[in-house]
Order: structure tokens, then sequence, then C-alpha cells
């Protein structure tokens, strides 16, 4: 991978971006995000048709979570004067939402960065609290991919004309499944990294997903389970990919000071940061270095704290190898070390790191785009809302969304008043 001098000023008189972990020392976070710590908390969160959500359309599922995730903050949807959305397939995706819902936004965000869009979406939407354009934003999430006669693979035909990528699409790989299976066999080529460690991800979400009574896999899953499945993408199986689901997520962000009077124990936003590097998994300087390496050093650097202070780690896991590339591009474990991390069950309930307590994509819920999801879990753990799957005394949590092929990252880090 190269990297450039962010102090060779007389190269260019434009310098490159540096990216990747040789990086860090050209990261800056500004005082004015670091005064943006813990001023915004999350008040509501909701879910809605998680699974198969039949006889619903995309609006219908995004609209029941909103509704439910504003009156779990305590308010009227009346009260809504923000709104942050994104749509696959709608590019004018938050007018249609504003219409439904019948809301007037002073504060509207429709950045559609993929499935890491609803993580994206916090740090702008703090601002606007801060600044006092808006009291209340309401972040919200709806697809019918599972149900709907147009699915996956619609909306798979569609990306192609609407997003066409020039040095992919012209020899029809299978995307994004053809993507994710060459930066795991590079990872398996560089590291050494075995089929056998990929199941352990799969294995263990699902045992989080056997806690979890809103996930939709909840049988028992086995190491042999997932290497004896239906191969997919080599070395991907079909155990090695996330679920194609419905569903719908939204979640409430208020200013700190009003969250204190609201009836949920508030989450507050610690730490946020967004990297985008590449669209194309082709253009990636390294197949096994993301951008999610910037997007966590910038937001543990603004909540001031490290990947040892976190409790609970929800991470979009679109495939299993999403999970040891974030693993180790978050800091949880070296570069090329995630494979070994994850072994005997370490990121299962009662291992060493509390890792997509819901169960994740693999195994929850994996509408379109799951990143929201992230969000949502992390809250509930938080608040102490997990049941069977409650992780003990936790007061810190990161959640982590991914979009595009493994292109934007987007990382937040949440805690409760303790934290603060």
């Amino acid at each position: 991978m190269v990297v450039f001098d962010p102090v060779d000023t007389a190269a260019a008189s434009v310098k490159p971006v540096p990216r990747g972990p040789a990086a860090s020392a050209a990261v800056h976070t500004s005082s004015g995000l670091k005064a943006l710590r813990g001023s915004a908390a999350i008040a509501g969160v909701a879910t809605f048709g998680c699974g198969e959500a039949t006889g619903f359309s995309e609006m219908e599922v995004l609209a029941r979570a909103a509704h439910a995730a504003v009156a779990d903050a305590g308010l009227k949807m009346s009260d809504i004067d923000g709104l942050c959305t994104a749509s696959v397939l709608s590019t004018m995706w938050p007018m249609p939402v504003t219409e439904y819902l019948g809301i007037n936004p002073r504060y509207t965000n429709g950045t559609m960065l993929g499935g890491s869009s609803f993580v994206a979406h916090l740090l702008p939407a703090m601002m606007a609290l801060q600044s006092g354009q808006c009291n209340a934003v309401l972040v919200c999430y709806g697809s019918t991919q599972r149900t709907s006669t147009f699915g996956r693979a619609e909306i798979a035909q569609a990306r192609r004309v609407m997003d066409p990528q020039p040095y992919e699409t012209p020899y029809a790989p299978i995307q994004p499944l053809s993507a994710y299976a060459l930066a795991t066999q590079r990872h398996m080529h560089q590291y050494g990294t075995t089929r056998r460690q990929l199941a352990e991800v799969a294995v263990a979400a699902r045992a989080w997903a056997q806690r979890n009574p809103e996930a939709f896999l909840r049988e028992p899953l086995s190491i042999d389970d997932v290497l004896k499945a239906r191969m997919v993408s080599d070395p991907l199986s079909v155990r090695d990919c996330c679920l194609v689901t419905d569903g719908g997520g939204a979640f409430v962000l208020v200013r700190a000071d009003r969250a204190r009077d609201l009836p949920q124990k508030p989450v507050y936003v610690l730490g946020n940061a967004t990297a985008n590097w590449n669209r194309q998994i082709s253009a990636m300087h390294d197949l096994t270095v993301t951008a999610a390496s910037q997007s966590g050093r910038e937001a543990y650097a603004m909540a001031g704290l490290t990947p040892a202070d976190m409790n609970v780690v929800q991470l979009y896991d679109a495939f299993t190898i999403n999970t040891l590339l974030f693993l180790e591009d978050l800091g949880f474990c070296k570069k090329g070390e995630g494979g070994a991390f994850v072994e005997g069950g370490a990121i299962a309930p009662g291992g060493r790191l509390a890792v997509n307590t819901n169960g994740g994509g693999l195994s929850c819920t994996h509408p379109g785009m799951y990143g929201i999801f992230t969000l949502i879990e992390a809250v509930r753990q938080l608040r102490g809302e997990g049941g069977e799957r409650q992780v003990a005394g936790a007061q810190t949590a990161l959640a982590h969304g991914n979009g595009g092929t493994l292109s934007s990252q987007s990382t937040a880090i949440l805690g409760t008043f303790e934290t603060l």
C-alpha cells in the first residue's frame, strides 16, 4: 500500500490524503468536534418487521419503526423537526418520507453512503441540534427486499444501471458477493486466515441470535455446518453471507439536556467519524485494510476512548470477512490477527469480547442496509434491555457501519451517563 507523506510540501501544491494505519499522525480531531462529545443522546429506538413483513411496503415498515421510536422517546411525531433517511433506489427519499410521516423538518439529510449511511448521519445531526436548527432528529430506514416483488436480484440489476462501476461492471461480477470473496481470498493468502476461522464468526453470531427473540435465524449452527454449507463464491459459503430479510429501524436524537427529561435512559454519542476511500473494491489500495482504520481512529479521538474501553461491539457483518477486517481496523487486534482473535468462541456469548449481540446481519436481520441496526442494538445494550443476551454492566459501545463493497465506513462510540 502506498502511503503519502503529509508534510512533503515540495512534491505538489495539492497533497494526497494519507490512508491506512500508517497515516495516524496525519489525523486531527478539532476542538470543535471534541466539544460535541456527549452533546446529543439517542432517546428512542425501535424496529419493525425484521424477518418477513408480508403485505407491508418499504415505506410502511419504515413508518411503523419511526412511530415506535418516537413514542419510545416520549415524543409525538409533531415534535420531530429533523429527518435523516436514505434508500437504495430513491435519490429523493427524504421527501416522500417527510410526506408520509406528516412532518415539517427544518433539518433534512438524505446522504446515501450505503449501509453506513445511518451511522454517518449522527455527526451532522449533532451539529444541527447544537446550532439550534432543530430539536429532535428522526433517523429511519425500511426495506421489504425479502417479500417484495422487487427484491435483491432486481435491486442488483438496477444498481448496475444506476451506479455502474467502470472497471468491474463489464465483467458481470455477482455483487456484492464477488467483491467480498475477493477480499476474503486476499486475507487468507496474505495472513493465513482459514475458513474455519471465518466459520467462528458465523457460529458466534448464531449463538447470540439464539438469545434474541427478534432474530430471524435461531437454529443451532456449528463450525462444520458452515464449512459444509453450499459454496456461493469461493471461499464464502451461504452461511458466510448475510441474511435477506425485511425490516425497519429508527432512532431519535436530541440534545443531551433534553434527553435527561425524557422517559428512557439516555445513550450519549461520544464520538462519530466517517471515511470513504473508494467505491469499487478494485480501487482499494489494499484489500485487507478498510477506511474503518480512519473512521475508528477519529471516532476514538473524539470520544477520548480506546478499543480497550469498549464493553460491546456492533459490527456490520454482511459477510464473515467483514467482522475480521473491522476487528483489525478498529484496533481490537493487529492486522492479520482477526482469524486467531475469534477462535474458540472469543466473540460469542461468554467470550473475551461481546460482538454483534443481536445476532448481526448473519443471523438477526439484514434488510439491504444494516447500519441502523448496529446503533439500535448498541442502545438496547447500554439501556440494559438485552434480555438473555444482555452484557452485564455495559457502559460503552462501538457501532460500525459499512457501505458499498468495503467502500464507506462510519464508526460511532456511545456511552451511558457514567462515561460523560
